[in-house]
């Protein structure tokens, strides 16, 4: 073997030092929020480009991977074989390391780490094989051949990551770039349904805190302390004042209210009055700090699937402003509660259901459509270990007529019959029958516990011990059915309502003529 068969050996088993496998740079992805599926913050939509993965091969200058020379090609084939060999044998065959050359008094660069096949770009004798004393030239077609990999595969990032910057035309993106055309900085301006949304009704959202009497553990003396902390809605503002409404168990057993806007200005707030069944309150506060007051949407009209973004402070004012996104997952839901804290269900709230993230200090808040309109007043959820994203708003149009009455009033205004009530079905079955005399099969109803003196149901005769089973028409199983009836919209005062009953076992019916009641009484 003579000595440059010797030398294209070496060439073809030695690594060339500082030779290394690279890749192209990952891609930038970008977020583009969409008005569809919070608190988040946010249930948006993620275009990213795909990394192009590109692997470093090497081979021995001018003969094949296996050491042998090169079959005869034309121009033409030979630069079709390095433009292949690129892309066909980049991702299948192991790296093979260059060798470094010491003739000529000088090294050879090494091979690009991104070719891999053995022809080369520049032409080598018209096409014909590389030939011993051509080591040179095709040194320099391999490396010009992996300067275009290089550049291929950048141009194929660089296109997939402008398609995803500008793939929302709603976007509007400003760069500066440096005399090379590299990317500095890049600003995206994002406007979607749930930002403008947001812009009409976020700054009319407040922290409420409750300040409750406590005791000094240094001094022994009385002070207020922060016993706990919601939200609530500006609603309206008039003559120096403002009004927020905000949850009945937000404000409850308050010493005093304060407000916090989301500037982190503050107001002392005065109570004007709660409606415990529909846990609601108003609190009037000086408009000063107030600049923007929210619109209430139609409830009646909200549909299952449309977008639904929650307003609120979870877990206080550190979190004040947050925002979270869903849908409304179901309408006309009704949810037993308990009004009283005994632990027994007595009211049934009517309530707007949806998966937007409700956490404890979201009560109060706003759940607000796309249009920036409050549909509802965020109010309870179902927190247990198997449940995620089923939180509940009272619909506004169950909420404008009671803060109209509390405003005005102090008190909602409701028919009454002026009794205490207990269930049946919590009455042992010997007393149903021995004590109440009940037929068998009637095993439901709401017993009479007392009468109050003068009420509706002490003019119509009713006494205590007299369980009810029917009112104006409708069953009544327990006493929630019969406040339900009671409370219902077309009910009003003064209406007279035919109510039947059993007394000492015997069925009979007598007429009430409603009389008002305040919010704190049945």
């Amino acid at each position: 073997m003579d000595e440059k068969n010797k030398d294209l050996e070496t060439q073809a088993k030695e690594p060339a030092s500082g030779a290394s496998p690279e890749k192209l740079p990952e891609s930038q992805s970008y977020t583009r929020s969409e008005p569809n599926g919070d608190a988040a913050v946010h249930n948006p939509e993620t275009a990213s480009t795909k990394d192009i993965p590109v692997e470093a091969v090497h081979s021995a200058e001018g003969v094949t991977p296996e050491g042998e020379p090169f079959a005869t090609a034309t121009k033409e084939e030979a630069e079709a074989s390095s433009t292949h060999a690129f892309f066909d044998e980049a991702a299948s065959e192991p790296a093979r390391p260059a060798t470094q050359a010491s003739r000529n008094n000088g090294t050879v660069p090494p091979i690009p780490p991104t070719r891999a096949g053995g022809g080369n770009l520049s032409g080598n004798n018209g096409g014909e094989p590389p030939k011993k004393d051509g080591k040179k030239k095709t040194v320099w077609g391999a490396f010009l051949a992996g300067i275009l990999g290089v550049l291929i595969g950048a141009l194929i990032v660089l296109g997939f990551s402008w398609g995803a910057l500008h793939d929302d035309n709603n976007n509007d993106a400003t760069s500066t770039t440096s005399n090379t055309g590299t990317t500095k900085k890049v600003t995206v301006e994002n406007t979607t349904g749930t930002t403008q949304a947001l812009e009409k009704v976020q700054d009319a959202v407040v922290s409420v805190l409750n300040y409750q009497a406590g005791t000094s553990i240094a001094t022994g003396d009385t002070t207020e302390d922060e016993a706990s902390s919601g939200s609530g809605v500006v609603y309206k503002k008039n003559n120096g004042k403002a009004y927020v409404v905000t949850n009945n168990h937000v404000v409850e057993g308050a010493n005093k209210l304060e407000v916090t806007f989301s500037s982190g200005k503050k107001a002392e707030a005065k109570l004007v009055g709660t409606d415990k069944w529909n846990d609601l309150a108003v609190l009037e506060i000086s408009d000063k700090y107030v600049t923007k007051v929210a619109e209430f949407g139609n409830s009646d009209a909200v549909k299952v699937g449309e977008i639904a973004i929650a307003i609120g402070s979870p877990l206080g004012t550190e979190f004040a402003g947050s925002v979270t996104q869903g849908i409304v997952s179901g309408v006309n839901r009704t949810v037993p509660v308990d009004t009283n804290g005994d632990g027994t269900e007595d009211w049934e709230a009517e309530v707007i259901q949806t998966d937007a993230a409700i956490n404890p200090g979201n009560s109060g808040g706003a759940l607000v459509n796309i249009e920036g309109q409050v549909i509802g007043i965020n109010s309870m959820k179902i927190s247990t270990e198997n449940v995620e994203g089923i939180g509940f708003a009272i619909p506004s149009n169950t909420v404008v007529p009671i803060i109209d009455q509390l405003e005005k009033n102090g008190e909602v205004e409701r028919p009454s019959l002026g009794v205490t009530l207990r269930d049946v079905d919590t009455i042992p079955e010997v007393q149903q029958q021995q004590v109440l005399k009940l037929p068998s099969g009637v095993d439901y109803g709401a017993m009479v516990q007392q009468v109050v003196a003068g009420s509706a149901a002490d003019k119509a005769g009713l006494k205590e011990y007299d369980v009810i089973v029917e009112m104006n028409g409708k069953k009544v199983t327990n006493s929630m059915t019969l406040r339900q009836i009671l409370y219902a919209n077309d009910v009003k005062i003064g209406d007279k309502m035919e109510v039947k009953y059993y007394r000492e076992g015997k069925k009979e019916t007598t007429t009430v003529t409603l009389t008002a009641a305040s919010s704190t009484n049945q």
